[in-house]
């Protein structure tokens, strides 16, 4: 497994996947069975060359006690500058999650 080299990463509260959703994530990530059964939204911080932070949030596939794979990352944001922002960014998909309707937002952009 690889793990991503973030200097700061924030999980936020594990949300159960909606049966829509969970349609949409097994036609988009090849997914081991059964076992994922929630989404994990987190907060990614890396420092550029200046010292400046850029945050995105990023939302993995997870089983119920929050354990995921860095490689299977459902989706990304651009980048954000403000740290607050990103975390308004964060609780509009906790919602949609909670709402089923993640997958239906906007095209995922998959990361390799």
């Amino acid at each position: 497994m690889v793990y991503e080299n973030y200097r700061d990463f924030y999980q936020k509260s594990l949300i159960q996947i909606g049966p829509e959703d969970l349609n949409s994530l097994k036609e988009t990530l090849p997914i081991p069975g059964d076992k994922i059964t929630h989404w994990l939204i987190a907060l990614e911080g890396e420092p550029d060359q200046k010292n400046y932070y850029q945050w995105k949030v990023a939302v993995y596939p997870a089983d119920c006690e929050g354990s995921f794979d860095w490689s299977s990352r459902f989706y990304t944001s651009a980048d954000f500058n403000c740290f607050h922002k990103a975390c308004d960014f964060a609780r509009s998909l906790e919602q949609n999650g909670k709402n089923d309707k993640l997958s239906s937002l906007t095209p995922f952009e998959q990361i390799s």
